[in-house]
């Protein structure tokens, strides 16, 4: 059976997930919440879910679900790119089920639910992200449960080497660029240019690269711009539409959101990503960095 699929696109309203809601059983999207707070910890993160969540949705750790276990001298970055099986499992305890459509969502600024999509994506599975996440959900009025969730295991299978968004290493990154392609550092701007750097090593960014924060795409109610100022973004950072481009951040997570609001807004051609981003690319003291 052909994995689930969102019929909107990565990205989907409020309106559009209530809608998909009130459909047949076997049709209704699962939800997943992917709480998510750098530095947060997974036992913070799954505290605020049981705070407040969207009804039926099963909680999904980002740690242990969507990234590998870190290696001691830093290769692959804070949130290694995690195993098929890993992922599967993780899926699977939230309900994810073949033949369903599946939505990530989280209480923002959509960063946890972005590297779910991305990751899944990855995959073979093409789900889909509330936009505005629980935010967004409250503010139009609909109602929120509190607490566990019984959730039924699901059943979804990710193909082993099917097709999927790009995923690269440094080396890839630097091939990415020699042939001419384009590298877009989703990070904050200060990070970017070497400045308050206080999560990795080493301050800077990758030799040539772009700096378009994943954050400056959104909207003040927490959804993503429109195409037209995604447009405006990237050309103002001196990217261009019509360049393969890959991204990348701290860790792998931003890095996600920025592919997100790229492929959403059909801006440009889909974005291959650099997971390992600058935590792993600093793991090697011969890589150049530029400030």
């Amino acid at each position: 059976m052909t994995l689930s699929t969102s019929p909107t696109g990565p990205l989907v309203t409020v309106d559009e997930l209530q809608a998909g809601l009130v459909g047949p059983p076997g049709s209704r999207p699962v939800l997943v919440d992917v709480r998510w707070s750098l530095g947060a910890g997974p036992e913070a993160n799954h505290a605020a879910y049981l705070e407040e969540h969207l009804p039926a949705a099963a909680f999904l750790d980002l740690e242990a679900a969507l990234s590998g276990p870190p290696t001691p001298d830093g290769r692959g970055g804070r949130h290694p790119m995690p195993a098929r099986e890993t992922v599967e499992q993780g899926l699977r305890a939230a309900g994810v089920q073949d033949g369903r459509p599946v939505v990530f969502y989280d209480a923002g600024p959509g960063l946890g639910a972005a590297r779910a999509w991305w990751v899944a994506a990855h995959h073979g599975l093409e789900g889909a992200v509330l936009d505005g996440g629980l935010a967004a959900w409250r503010a139009a009025g609909l109602p929120t449960a509190s607490g566990p969730v019984d959730t039924p295991e699901g059943d979804v299978v990710l193909p082993v080497g099917g097709p999927g968004r790009e995923l690269l290493d440094a080396d890839g990154l630097v091939e990415h660029q020699a042939a001419g392609g384009q590298v877009l550092d989703a990070r904050p701007a200060d990070r970017y240019r070497g400045e308050n750097e206080t999560i990795d090593p080493v301050a800077g960014h990758v030799p040539g690269a772009l700096s378009l924060p994943a954050l400056s795409l959104l909207g003040p109610e927490g959804r993503l711009v429109d195409a037209e100022h995604v447009v405006t973004a990237l050309t103002d950072a001196g990217g261009r539409t019509d360049r393969p481009t890959a991204v990348y951040c701290g860790s792998g997570v931003q890095a996600a959101h920025l592919a997100l609001a790229l492929e959403a807004r059909g801006v440009g051609p889909r974005p291959a990503v650099y997971v390992g981003s600058w935590s792993d690319w600093v793991s090697d003291p011969d890589r150049p960095v530029e400030r």
